[in-house]
């Protein structure tokens, strides 16, 4: 199983890991800790203790519909230069920015279903730049899994009673998710069988990995189930490296949900929103384009690149003109209409009724 995890993680990429919001203050110096230990895949690693309720971000979120949204954030905490790279599960940081992300992101599913949302143990972005690749997989591979796994099914046992669910993620925590559904959904097809889409946003999903997961299916258009949704979208100029840019990425357009390269203007999206440090937003109708960028092979969006850019202090990981922040906010409006037609698709197909709308 190590190898295949491995196998997966690579085909992936390690620089998906690292979609954070940067606070003003903060290090971007690189951890080379060579002299030190971490847990890595396949060490023994005790997960949270997801019966406290303390550790999950949300539990159903006051809902009552029919269906479930499980959320994983995205890094969501800096660790000081030559810290531990793995945070504490009371770090107050990541609780502070997990809630902001369930604020401005989790809650564009919010209408499709009831919130579940885990309180999970993260690698610091520098700190696996750092590593040569090999070993920032390995190290991801540890407890940032381990802790996603356990509350998955902590939450498919307790919580879940049952009803069909959407995977819900950005950045790292699509990184996280995916391999949750690499491997605890072909494991329980059980409980695959009831997923209804995964949205791994700001998480470019390669051929490769449908290749070596074949009960993984990305979506081809607004309706299909049982999918993955998957982009990351950028400016069509970038100062710098595009860390996001491979050859073998699978996208979909979030605004006309086609996955070829026709462009979908302003006018044809529902809308997004313009978020604040404060997590509060304002609804910015018709906010973004989309175009599938077939050299780039990313999501290009002509909105102002200065202003929906990553923060200045991460410009060493996302320069100028890579709009990873914004993956969810730009098409925010698009994706809460997709999920629900998703929703209202698997009712139909099932022949049951969607006693929540």
């Amino acid at each position: 199983m190590k190898k295949m995890l491995l196998m997966f993680c690579a085909a992936i990429l390690v620089f998906i890991l690292f979609g954070c919001k940067i606070q003003e203050g903060t290090t971007t110096g690189l951890i080379k800790p060579e002299d030190l230990r971490y847990p890595r895949y396949g060490d023994k690693i005790e997960a949270v203790d997801y019966n406290n309720p303390d550790n999950w971000l949300a539990k159903g979120s006051g809902g009552t519909h029919q269906v479930d949204v499980f959320f994983l954030y995205p890094t969501s905490w800096r660790a000081e230069y030559g810290a531990y790279p793995i945070s504490a599960i009371e770090n107050l940081e990541m609780r502070h920015w997990a809630f902001y992300y369930l604020k401005t992101r989790a809650s564009a599913f919010e209408t499709a279903g009831n919130i579940y949302a885990p309180f999970y143990r993260q690698l610091d972005a520098s700190f696996v730049v750092a590593q040569n690749a090999a070993n920032g997989i390995d190290l991801f591979g540890g407890v940032p899994f381990t802790d996603a796994l356990a509350a998955f099914d902590y939450y498919i046992k307790n919580y879940n009673n049952g009803r069909s669910f959407i995977l819900a993620a950005h950045s790292q925590g699509s990184f996280v998710m995916a391999a949750l559904l690499a491997f605890y959904m072909r494991d329980n097809p059980d409980v695959y069988e009831r997923m209804i889409a995964a949205y791994l946003i700001g998480l470019p999903m390669l051929e490769e990995v449908y290749e070596l997961y074949p009960h993984i299916k990305p979506a081809q258009n607004a309706d299909d189930l049982g999918v993955v949704i998957s982009y990351n979208t950028n400016s069509p100029l970038i100062d710098g490296k595009d860390p996001f840019s491979y050859p073998s990425s699978v996208l979909i357009n979030p605004i006309t949900w086609v996955t070829d390269d026709s462009y979908a203007p302003r006018e044809l999206s529902k809308g997004g929103i313009i978020v604040n440090d404060d997590g509060t937003f304002v609804d910015a109708p018709h906010l973004s384009d989309a175009k599938i960028d077939k050299s780039t092979h990313t999501l290009v969006s002509s909105v102002d690149r200065e202003k929906f850019s990553s923060a200045a202090a991460s410009r060493a990981y996302f320069p100028l003109g890579v709009l990873h922040e914004n993956d969810i906010p730009l098409y925010y409006y698009d994706l809460r209409a997709n999920a629900e037609n998703r929703v209202e698709k698997w009712f139909a197909q099932s022949g049951k009724k969607n006693a929540a709308k």
